[in-house]
């Protein structure tokens, strides 16, 4: 079956519907940490980095200066896709290579992509299906401030930076509420689950 792409806004509770599904026996491909390994020390993506950059960030233990990286780039539009232009096809390769060795393992595993930005990123046509995490920004406000301790402006900020959720709705094969206690996302995860099973075995 098709790889399932699982999004959501920041602070959304994504990553408690991944974390129930990698338990429940699906294989989960994390985008953040395929990011984060795309600028490993000695990787080409951060060699490239350093190239375009400067040598100077490339901190003394070999890894990535991400702070005065992200001064760079926060601040400069071109630079920021310039440095896309570095980053994005080594996450894709680091992507293609983890479907490849998940289905070489087994061919009737369930691959879900835990990708954050996967309305700006990736082109939905990518993904058998695609199932959005869904809060209101208000809820996801609060829990910015209340759990990862964030500044209420900043997390506000945070939240308008991203799509819409009406435009990350738009997209969903399957919507999940994640508005309300944990017991209820995890409920509404095992029901994915459940339906990503059906879906395999009748195809």
């Amino acid at each position: 079956m098709d790889v399932v792409g699982l999004t959501g806004g920041i602070a959304a509770g994504k990553s408690t519907v991944a974390r129930r599904l990698a338990e429940l026996g699906a294989v989960v491909i994390d985008a953040d940490a395929l990011a984060r390994e795309a600028v490993a020390p000695a990787s080409p993506g951060l060699a490239a980095i350093a190239e375009r950059f400067g040598d100077q960030l490339v901190l003394p233990d070999g890894s990535l200066d991400r702070a005065a990286l992200g001064r760079i780039v926060f601040a400069d539009d071109d630079a920021r896709q310039q440095l896309n232009a570095i980053v994005h096809p080594e996450v894709r390769r680091l992507y293609a290579d983890a479907v490849a060795d998940a289905r070489a393992r087994d061919p009737r595993a369930v691959i879900v992509y835990d990708v954050p930005l996967l309305a700006e990123a990736r082109a939905a046509d990518e993904f058998g299906t695609i199932v959005v995490v869904d809060a209101p920004g208000e809820v996801r406000i609060e829990r910015l401030v209340t759990v990862r301790g964030m500044d209420r402006a900043d997390a506000s900020n945070r939240v308008a930076a991203q799509i819409s959720d009406a435009e990350r709705r738009a997209m969903a094969d399957v919507v999940i509420d994640s508005s309300g206690s944990m017991e209820e996302t995890v409920a509404q995860s095992d029901a994915l689950w459940r339906r990503l099973l059906a879906e395999r075995d009748s195809g």
